[in-house]
């Protein structure tokens, strides 16, 4: 009679309350503690900020504001209505200059350029650099070669020009992101069914890179909708009406609440509030806009 032993289990792995129960490293947590501290700075002096924004310029948070020129004389009855106008003409132009020109730069640098080649390596570096440079540069260049060299003096054309150059390395960089992200499946399926290497970006890569595309315009534009130093240096900071082509001179909103804070009584401040909460608006409207372009264009691989 053979007496055969119980077969033998192998062994268990760790427990996971085990691992679970041994916790993280010191210098895990301590990181992260850091990185909830930064963020909660940085979340409280936003809302810290706004809210006194709000609370300064809720007194004149009304139709005075939107439908009245500016006045450095009745501040009582001072509106912001050339600089609102003036804005949205701004940014209109500087969409149009800047977002064909930087997609269309992001195409040829990912699609068609030879990285080996010196002259691409040199546009992608520029690119990158100038992407960190001071808008205050931007605003030195636009004075000295568009507004004098060219004679185009204080107008929409050349500060639409002058911001459309600031933003221009960010649409570029964000759209070569976003087209990176398109999986190489879709272009290699496209090109084995017959179709060009233009008709494959224009049919397939291009629609799926909008969310990512329309995102870094947003970005783009949301920057230059709140820059005051390139206006400023281009000589814009006291044109007080409405511009009505692209060579007449105008102001903005960035401008108009500079000069608003320069003043001496106190009642401008609270229009520079109130102004700024026309800003933040508009600045939250564009957000909103390409937050939706995302969510209706998004796709999932």
């Amino acid at each position: 009679m053979t007496i055969t032993a119980p077969p033998t289990s192998p062994p268990s792995p760790v427990d996971p309350p085990l691992l679970k129960a041994t916790g993280e490293p010191l210098r895990e947590r301590a990181f992260k503690w850091m990185l909830w501290f930064c963020m909660a700075v940085g979340l409280i002096t936003l809302v810290v900020l706004i809210t006194y924004v709000l609370i300064k310029g809720w007194g004149r948070l009304d139709s005075r504001l939107i439908q009245n020129m500016p006045s450095s004389v009745l501040p009582e009855t001072a509106g912001a209505q050339s600089a609102i106008t003036g804005t949205l003409w701004l940014m209109t132009f500087t969409a149009i200059w800047s977002l064909p020109t930087g997609i269309l730069a992001a195409i040829y640098l990912e699609e068609y350029a030879d990285p080996n080649r010196w002259y691409n390596r040199a546009i992608e570096i520029n690119v990158l650099n100038l992407a960190a440079v001071p808008s205050i540069v931007f605003g030195i260049l636009g004075l000295a070669f568009i507004s004098r060299g060219l004679g185009f003096g204080p107008t929409v054309l050349t500060g639409s020009i002058t911001l459309a150059l600031l933003v221009l390395p960010i649409v570029v960089i964000a759209s070569r992101e976003a087209i990176r992200a398109v999986p190489q499946s879709i272009r290699a399926g496209s090109l084995a069914l017959g179709a060009t290497h233009w008709q494959t970006i224009y049919r397939q890569v291009l629609p799926a890179a909008i969310p990512g595309i329309a995102t870094g315009a947003i970005l783009a534009l949301s920057r230059a909708i709140g820059e005051a130093a390139p206006l400023l240096m281009l000589g814009v900071s006291f044109v007080r009406f409405n511009p009505d082509g692209l060579m007449s001179t105008f102001t903005a909103l960035p401008v108009q609440i500079y000069n608003w804070t320069t003043e001496a009584r106190p009642e401008y401040t609270d229009l520079a509030a109130a102004a700024s909460v026309v800003l933040l608006v508009l600045l939250l409207a564009m957000n909103s806009v390409a937050i939706y372009i995302r969510n209706k264009t998004q796709r999932r691989w």
